[in-house]
């Protein structure tokens, strides 16, 4: 399992009975996490401590029990980065934190390319992974269906000290996108997808993740520059293996230019235990080297 133990201002204090308890800077919540399906664990944190829980409702969603006051919004560093965070209805907060270790793998292979980097980033969310190459001098092209996200993302490349920085923020349908780029010859030498298992476009297309990744990978490759650097593929929300990341790049990817294929689960560390949860899946295809 790939795992960032780099973080300072998160911590994932304990896992268990379907849920995780977790430091956010100064605030701690307890979110649903239907992968700690154990009913104990070796950290017996005080789960009182939370600031708030998140309720899931029968009928999808759900709401925020707030403990204590907390404020609208936050923000906490990772490294260099600066992210802002806040409770949303949909249990998250605006950041995943165990993307870390992909954002440290991303700056590396830029910082080490010695060339001008160009990065497109599908389903780019809150910027996470953007902010992480742009601080690598890449120039990024952030692409997600909704704007509300994207004013995020502008928030966090604020927080960031990169409100300068080459960042193209698009609102926009990630299958539509890519082949408009296709027909105007633009490329790029790095892609990232971090798609949901189930979404809608800015015009309500439909996405789900097993019908249309390979068709989306197939087209993306078709935007990589002569030269790419590294293309990533995340598979958080729908519990495929790795095996299957490393299939669907293989074929694709893999099969239009030589490189590395390597993939695992990744996840985040429970408190001082020694267990860790699991968070999804990343594949990464990389340049060979020389």
């Amino acid at each position: 399992m790939w795992a960032v133990k780099d973080w300072k201002d998160y911590q994932l204090l304990d896992a268990k009975c379907g849920a995780r308890l977790e430091s956010w800077g100064k605030a701690v919540l307890d979110r649903p996490d239907p992968q700690a399906i154990w009913k104990s664990s070796v950290t017996n944190a005080d789960w009182a401590i939370a600031d708030a829980k998140y309720h899931r409702s029968n009928k999808g969603g759900g709401h925020w029990e707030t403990k204590k006051s907390l404020p609208e919004q936050w923000t906490i560093r990772f490294e260099d980065l600066t992210f802002c965070v806040k409770p949303t209805g949909f249990k998250h907060t605006g950041l995943f934190p165990e993307q870390a270790v992909n954002w440290q793998w991303m700056r590396e292979k830029i910082r080490n390319a010695n060339r001008p980097i160009k990065v497109l980033n599908l389903f780019a969310y809150t910027g996470g992974a953007t902010m992480a190459c742009a601080k690598e001098g890449a120039s990024v092209c952030h692409v997600d269906a909704s704007k509300g996200i994207l004013s995020w993302a502008k928030d966090n490349a604020r927080a960031c000290g990169l409100e300068s920085a080459p960042i193209r923020y698009l609102a926009d349908d990630a299958r539509k996108f890519v082949e408009r780029e296709i027909r105007r010859g633009n490329t790029y030498d790095a892609i990232i997808m971090d798609p949901p298992s189930y979404g809608r476009g800015t015009n309500g297309e439909v996405w789900t993740m097993e019908e249309e990744i390979f068709g989306l990978l197939s087209t993306g490759v078709k935007v990589l520059s002569d030269r790419p650097l590294f293309f990533v593929l995340n598979g958080y929300t729908t519990g495929l293996a790795p095996s299957v990341l490393k299939n669907l790049l293989a074929l694709t990817v893999g099969k239009a230019f030589p490189g590395k294929l390597t993939t695992d689960e990744i996840g985040l560390p429970i408190g001082n235990s020694g267990l860790f949860l699991p968070c999804g899946a990343t594949g990464r295809w990389e340049e060979e080297e020389a």
